[in-house]
This record gives C-alpha cells, sequence and structure tokens, in this order.
C-alpha cells in the first residue's frame, strides 16, 4: 500500500467522506482549522458508532511563527451528579456504562468546533462560514450514506445489549437488525440540529433553544444532566504539554486526557536508545511494551481532571524523571501487568494546509454508541464518557459534581530538528499511546513512510474496544519468532487476526521542509488520506 502525497494540503480520517470534507475546504481555499471542523462535522454523521455531536474532542494546533496551541473541549459532570445521587437510584458499586444515568456529563465537542472556527478567523484570517462548514454533514445525514462495514458489524455486536436503550433502536437498528452494508443509513433529526447550529452558531447547543430542548430531553429520559450544567460549559484553549525528544519537540494533549502517557512512553524509549533495536523485533516491542507499563503506573496513579492533581503534568517530561523510568525496564524479562482503563470508541482527524498550519484532532463517545440513548427530537446520541467516574471517594477519578472524567483521547503533533512536522493518532482505550508509539517510533526513529508505519503489524498491552483481557496482543503478521520471543520473555501473548480493528484506526500525515506532504490511513478502518 503506497503513501499519499500531496504538496497544497492534506486530511487523513477513518471514514474517507470526512477526509474529502475537509479536502474541499482546503481548496476552497480554507485552512486546517476550517476543514477540521467540516471534518469533524462529517466524521459524527458518517461514522456513528464511533463519535457523535453528543460527545467530546481534543485539538491540539500549530502554526508556523506562531506558539503552539490546544482546545480541551471536554465536559464536565453534571451538578446532580453525586454519589448520593446513584444511591438513590440503587447504584452504590460503579456507574453503569449505558443507559439515562450513564449520560452524566456535558457533551463539549461542539463547543470545540466553535472555539476553532473563532481560532481560524482570529489568527489564520479565516473567512469560510460554519454554514458551509457543516453543509457535508447536514447533507449526509439528511439523504444518507452507505453503511461501512464497520458500522454494520459493530452495530449487530452491540444490538442484544442497546435495544432496549431509549431511541437506539429507532436511530440505529431496520427491524429490529442492524443495517445491511451498503444500505443507505438516514438521520433525519440530527440534520435538522446540524442545520440550527449552522443557522445559530455553535452556542446555541449550550445557550439557545437547542440547549433548551437538549435539556428538556436528557431530564425527561432520566439524565442528571440540566439545563445549567450546559450553560455553564465552555471551550478552553490551552497551551500543549511538550516532551524535548532528541529527535525534536513532540506535543500533545494535558489532562484529563493520558496525553502526558503517549510523550512519557516516547520519552523513555528515546533513553533507552530504541533505534539500536530492529524495528518490529521482539526486542523492539518488547521495549516498547514496558515502556508502557511505566507510563500506566504513573498514568493510573496521578493523571485526572487537572483541578484534581497532586502534580503538573509536565514534571512527567523532565529527563531526570524518564530516565528514572528507563531504569526500571528490563531488557530480559516482562513486568507483571495488572488491569487497564477498559474500552473507548472514538476517532482522530489529522490535517496540515498549504501554509504548514496543522491541526492533530480526536473526538469520541466513549464506548461504542456511548450511553446508548439517543434524544428523541434532537436525534442526538450522547456520550458516556462519565462512567469513568468511580463511586469509591478514595479513588483517584472518584465522581464529584462538575468535575471532569478521565480521558483516553490524546491527538498527537511532533516538529522534528530536521524542519519536518508530523500530526498523528489513534483512537482505542489503552491503545492509543501504544499506536501512537508505533506510528512515531516507525516514523521518526526508523525513517519509514507513513503507511508503512500503519499499516505494519501492531501489537496492544491491556483492553481497547471490543477487549476484557489484558494479555499483550499481536496481530497474526508478526513472525512467529517475534511472538515465541515475546513469550519467551515472560508476555502473555494472544494472537489477533491479520489486520484486526482491536490495535485501533490510526493516521499520519507528514510535511517536509519543501512543503511536500506524505500521509498514511489505516487498512484496518473505511478511512482515507486526501489530497492536492
Amino acid at each position: 500500500m503506497q503513501q499519499k502525497w500531496g504538496i497544497r494540503g492534506m486530511a487523513v480520517a477513518p471514514h474517507s467522506l470526512a477526509s474529502e470534507s475537509a479536502l474541499a475546504v482546503l481548496r476552497e481555499g480554507g485552512n486546517a482549522l476550517e476543514a477540521m471542523v467540516a471534518a469533524a462535522a462529517t466524521i459524527a454523521v458518517v461514522y456513528p458508532h464511533m463519535n457523535s455531536i453528543g460527545g467530546d474532542s481534543f485539538w491540539v494546533i500549530h502554526s508556523p511563527g506562531k506558539a503552539m496551541g490546544g482546545i480541551d473541549a471536554c465536559g464536565a459532570a453534571a451538578g446532580l451528579a453525586t454519589k448520593q445521587w446513584y444511591a438513590e437510584r440503587g447504584i452504590t458499586k460503579a456507574i453503569p456504562f449505558r443507559g439515562a444515568i450513564a449520560a452524566n456529563t456535558v457533551a463539549g465537542t461542539i463547543s470545540g468546533w466553535g472555539a476553532a472556527h473563532n481560532l481560524s478567523k482570529q489568527a489564520l484570517r479565516g473567512k469560510i462560514p460554519l454554514s458551509r462548514l457543516l453543509a457535508d454533514a447536514i447533507h449526509y445525514a439528511e439523504h444518507g450514506v452507505p453503511v461501512t462495514l464497520s458500522q454494520s458489524n459493530l452495530t449487530n455486536k452491540k444490538r442484544e445489549e442497546l435495544s432496549p436503550i431509549p431511541g437506539f433502536a429507532k436511530t440505529f437498528l431496520v427491524d429490529g437488525k442492524a443495517p445491511a452494508v451498503g444500505s443507505i443509513f438516514k438521520q433525519e433529526r440530527l440534520a435538522k440540529t446540524l442545520k440550527q447550529i449552522a443557522r445559530k452558531g455553535t452556542d446555541d447547543y449550550y445557550r439557545g433553544d437547542l440547549a433548551n430542548l437538549l435539556a428538556a430531553e436528557l431530564t425527561e429520559i432520566g439524565s442528571p444532566l440540566r439545563l445549567n450544567d450546559l450553560h455553564r460549559h465552555q471551550a478552553k484553549l490551552i497551551d500543549p504539554l511538550e516532551l524535548k525528544h532528541s529527535l525534536g519537540k513532540i506535543y500533545n494533549m494535558t489532562p484529563p486526557t493520558q496525553g502526558a502517557v503517549s510523550l512519557m512512553i516516547i520519552g523513555i524509549l528515546d533513553q533507552l536508545n530504541l533505534k539500536r533495536f530492529k524495528v518490529d523485533s521482539a526486542q523492539y516491542v518488547h521495549h516498547c511494551v514496558e515502556a508502557t507499563k511505566q507510563a500506566f503506573k504513573i498514568r493510573d496513579r496521578f493523571i485526572t481532571d487537572p483541578a484534581y492533581m497532586m502534580k503538573n503534568a509536565q514534571s512527567f517530561l523532565a529527563p531526570a524523571f524518564l530516565k528514572k523510568l528507563a531504569k526500571n525496564i528490563d531488557p530480559e524479562k516482562a513486568l507483571p501487568w495488572g488491569q487497564g482503563k477498559g474500552p473507548a470508541d472514538t476517532i482522530w482527524m489529522g490535517v496540515i494546509d498549504r501554509q504548514g498550519n496543522s491541526v492533530s484532532f480526536i473526538q469520541s463517545i466513549y464506548h461504542e454508541f456511548g450511553a446508548g440513548i439517543v434524544l428523541p427530537k434532537s436525534g442526538v446520541n450522547w456520550q458516556n464518557r462519565g462512567c469513568s467516574f468511580s463511586l469509591d471517594p478514595k479513588a483517584l477519578n472518584h465522581l464529584e459534581p462538575y468535575r471532569k472524567p478521565f480521558h483516553t483521547l490524546n491527538p498527537a503533533l511532533a516538529l522534528l530538528n530536521d524542519g519536518r512536522q508530523m500530526v498523528y493518532g489513534t483512537m482505542g482505550g489503552d491503545g492509543q499511546p501504544q499506536t501512537q508509539c508505533a506510528v512515531f517510533t516507525r516514523t521518526a526513529t526508523y525513517g519509514l513512510d507513513p503507511q508503512d508505519a500503519i499499516s505494519r503489524p501492531r501489537w496492544l498491552l491491556g483492553r481497547t474496544w471490543g477487549q476484557t483481557s489484558d494479555s499483550l496482543k499481536l496481530e497474526s503478521r508478526f513472525s512467529p519468532w517475534v511472538a515465541k520471543e515475546l513469550y519467551a520473555l515472560g508476555h502473555e501473548i494472544e494472537m489477533l487476526d491479520a489486520f484486526d480493528e482491536t490495535v485501533g484506526h490510526a493516521g499520519c500525515i507528514i510535511r517536509d521542509p519543501s512543503g511536500a506532504l506524505r500521509g498514511g490511513w489505516d487498512p484496518r478502518s473505511d478511512g482515507a488520506v486526501s489530497a492536492f
């Protein structure tokens, strides 16, 4: 599979229509931020099992000559979301994954679209109206799109579990069954909601007529979210985390995401001089996995809503701290590993325009189809990100009103010493930092092209969407000798299919100093690289 080339602009997404929406905006003279708003809107419609406008999003942004930027579009827990509120409903052990009581955090992604659109106008002189950026998404929702194999298979897999949830069957099933691959899938109610956002602006979702409708619908079906929760939400412009690597500077999202984890893994491997091992060898995978364990230990001890953190996440990226973690790795033995953070359904997308403006973006509803609920009038499928909260007051991520939930989401961007810039990322819970490690090391450290780096077999320690075991999972295209050597090092090995969605849907774009663009998309997805 050949990498895609471009010079005037490039976009990558796990669904081809989303990358095409971004490319159309770039062709019209739009910038990377405008293109990503269009892609975000389209992917929310055409890949509904992975994300929706009822979820959260995060942005990492680079413009040549300007400071690095980011957007935190994560919603906080409802004011009513207390341990007492759940106890009154007979829930004392854990917040359920599904249903209205799992829909306990504000959906922030629309505020992120608005913040990006405003930033585009202020910093990049963007002129394309929001109505144009949402036009493709509105058309696809109103007139329909062909159902992908991924959507059909996952709908069928989750049909029995989610059919009783309010709104799910009406929206996602056809005569009680999963829609057939290639059949036309329409979302007329969602189209009307998107039209209203296009007409009145993204703020209407939180403080206008749409907010009133959403709050009424959420209250009616039993969610703790209320109008005041929507009113108080704002997307935040943030400074992303920075790792000073021997090859350049790498950026990722701040907490409550695990962006620090992805950067720690790469930083630890830099301390260990990973390149001395052959790419995709057992020692290469072993060191990547063991670095992941070290970073996950820090994550599970410290990473949460930054308002509740005991340490600054940037401190975890200090060379002395990374060197200390690197010394914990045994090159001859796998350390024991416990439970991970669990599944996540998400999309990552990247855009680089002809001026070199770059966006790394991720949008999610957490589990597949989120809480499973679809609001009856607005047609919004709401996230269940807040089920990651604990009802144990001693837990790191214990539930509190207005607290932000822990996010596995983390979009990455790198500015390398040789002048290359790179956006990359993936979906998939515990797998996100690991696939970012694979993509970054294969491209930046070993010099592979983006498509080769993504297409090569991948590994996954722990759990992700559709998986509950914490074994080290290997795609079957790895050499049998690699699997045997890893087993001999003490890893619990589980084999996956050759191109298995379990390891996520990755993407990558590299811009060379000449302005040439190279991109790779994941054959495990329904995606594409679009360029001109």
